[in-house]
């Protein structure tokens, strides 16, 4: 039977064909940073007091300063208190003004905004006083979203294919992103938004599987990443389109309606001949093929198309079979936790834009443009250092620069924006590193299910990050110290994770098995590589592996030797073990 990767060589690894299927895959990343941080620019806080036209009934020629001075308390700083008014009384206004009032309550009647203000959400909806916690509920609600949307599109992705659950959530999408900007209630707003959410996950979870399976292994990132800079570009997007429309509900409209521009996806998007092959379905296959393989003007052999044979049991995989095998048990969990720590450093500093001191729509710009290098460059650091390597790193940076920005003065705006920019440079990197991570890692009947779990984690920190942000009542470090922490953490755990750099992408969960306990492998590598600086094939540095090596001549006059390895026991001689040797790979055989 022909392997999937001989047919992607002879049709081409990234021809035209991927190349136009990258670009459609980019353009809904284009549109989807509106949905996701589009809302900070509709809750820009303004000056705002209680309403306290009560007084007019008995003072109807009060001027404004007058009525403000008789009805609302005054803080410390001698400015208006914005939450609270004097108690509403039933007397005269000759009373009211010799005797003064002094009962104070919170504000009964409403809130009174600037009148040059265009209509916003804070203002339409009054996101004021102790109104103000609804815009965090909402955001978290958005996040519930994302988190609905990568268990049921990951899952669901999986059994009926990848290209209807895209074609879906873009419908999705559209139709209830446009419908937010006509809803009466907040409250009906935080459900369309929960519903955006779900959809903008499918998109961002299928193009995953999407990009990496229609491409050779060498081109893997590049299509993947490449799909990323379109939402690095879409942050900046955000910033011009809000500062240049600020009445909130044409500002959905305009980030919304283009999404229905994508209808035509219908007739050209095509679906995963990888797991088109998996499911059985060896017919629809070939015909995709064929048509990938004339776009690249490539001819692919009869007798290759012939050995693409059907498995006699169809392949499928579930969501149990995640956890059922240790080193997919190991896998799921690590990758899982390190989704959690790329979102919840992410989305912090995202969220957190209006916090720094600088004005908000330079800084969503300073931070659109950071995430396109920042992508960009993991094409690069991916290709040169691993996968492994990479994500921990960029992982342990990102929690250092949140845990630096608790310890930075309040009046040094400019130092801390810079250093959240640099975190916001490193989290997006190791963020886009993860996606790549994770699509290698899960075999091709659990691509989705797999990344869509770890979606699942990262939403769940999506829903954290608004919540935590208000605990800056309490200190000003605590979000910060949270944000931090958890990636600093989660990033010594990479070092346990397989290195997939240059290794073909798996399909069913026999690929790649950890040993049993007590079975002996042999590692095979040249007499010029026998030095002490070499390490296992990564994927077999697993949890209580502690391997002893005894080289011996293959033959007499080999060049080859091959070295005889056994299990341990110990986490701490594994430790040493990998600590001790460098990052080779090299080929292994069961005996």
């Amino acid at each position: 039977m022909a392997e999937f990767g001989d047919l992607l060589c002879a049709l081409g690894e990234c021809g035209l064909y991927q190349k136009l299927l990258i670009l459609l895959l980019s353009l809904p990343l284009l549109l989807n940073p509106f949905q996701m941080v589009g809302q900070v620019f509709m809750v820009v806080e303004v000056p705002h007091h209680c309403d306290t036209s009560w007084i007019r009934a008995v003072g109807p020629n009060l001027t404004e300063e007058e009525q403000l001075n008789l009805t609302l308390p005054r803080g410390a700083d001698g400015e208006f208190q914005q939450c609270s008014m004097f108690s509403p009384v039933d007397w005269e206004l000759d009373a009211i003004l010799a005797y003064g009032l002094n009962d104070t309550q919170k504000c009964s009647s409403g809130w009174v905004y600037p009148s040059e203000q265009p209509p916003s959400l804070l203002t339409e909806f009054d996101l004021v006083c102790d109104r103000a916690v609804l815009n965090d509920v909402s955001q978290s609600i958005y996040m519930a979203g994302l988190l609905i949307g990568a268990m049921i599109f990951g899952m669901l992705s999986d059994r009926i294919g990848r290209r209807p659950v895209f074609l879906i959530s873009i419908l999705i999408q559209g139709v209830f992103g446009l419908g937010i900007a006509f809803v009466p209630h907040f409250y009906v707003f935080m459900a369309f938004r929960c519903v955006v959410g779900a959809a903008l996950s499918g998109i961002m979870i299928t193009v995953v599987s999407l990009a990496t399976e229609w491409v050779g292994i060498s081109y893997r990132t590049k299509a993947l990443l490449i799909t990323h800079t379109a939402f690095a570009i879409g942050q900046m997007l955000v910033a011009a389109l809000s500062y240049g429309i600020r009445n909130w509900r044409l500002l959905e409209i305009a980030g919304s309606a283009p999404m229905f521009a994508l209808v035509f996806y219908i007739w050209v998007l095509p679906e995963s001949a990888r797991w088109l092959v998996t499911k059985g379905r060896i017919e629809e296959a070939k015909k995709v093929l064929q048509k990938a393989a004339a776009t690249n003007k490539r001819s692919l052999p009869p007798e290759l198309l012939e050995q693409l044979k059907p498995e006699k049991e169809v392949k499928s995989g579930s969501f149990l079979d995640l956890f059922r095998k240790k080193h997919m048990r190991n896998v799921t969990l690590i990758m899982s936790c390190a989704w959690f720590a790329d979102s919840i450093v992410y989305y912090g500093l995202s969220l957190s834009v209006t916090d720094f001191g600088l004005d908000i729509y330079l800084t969503q710009l300073a931070f659109g443009a950071v995430e396109l290098p920042a992508r960009i460059s993991c094409i690069f650091l991916l290709e040169w250092f691993g996968r492994k390597k990479v994500q921990g790193i960029l992982l342990l940076l990102a929690g250092l620069i949140c845990l630096i920005l608790t310890g930075i003065p309040e009046d040094q705006p400019v130092v801390i924006t810079v250093l959240a920019i640099i975190g916001k440079f490193t989290a997006t990197a190791a963020f886009s590193t993860s996606y790549v991570y994770a699509a290698e890692l899960f075999p091709t009947i659990l691509r989705q299910t797999g990344v869509g779990l770890c979606s699942t984690m990262a939403r769940v920190a999506g829903i954290l990050a608004p919540l935590i942000i208000p605990l800056d009542q309490y200190h000003r470090a605590i979000p910060k110290a949270i944000f931090g922490s958890i990636p600093v953490v989660v990033a010594l755990f990479c070092i346990l994770l397989p290195e997939t750099r240059g290794i073909d992408l798996a399909d069913d969960t026999g690929n790649e098995q950890p040993l049993d306990e007590g079975e002996d492998i042999y590692v095979t590598l040249p007499l010029e590589q026998m030095h002490f600086q070499v390490s296992l094939k990564p994927s077999l540095v697993m949890p209580g592996w502690s391997p002893n090596m005894f080289p011996s001549p293959l033959q007499a006059d080999s060049h080859e030797y091959r070295l005889l390895i056994f299990t341990g026991v110990g986490w701490f001689s594994r430790l040493a073990f990998v600590a001790a040797l460098g990052s080779g790979v090299f080929s292994t055989q069961k005996l």
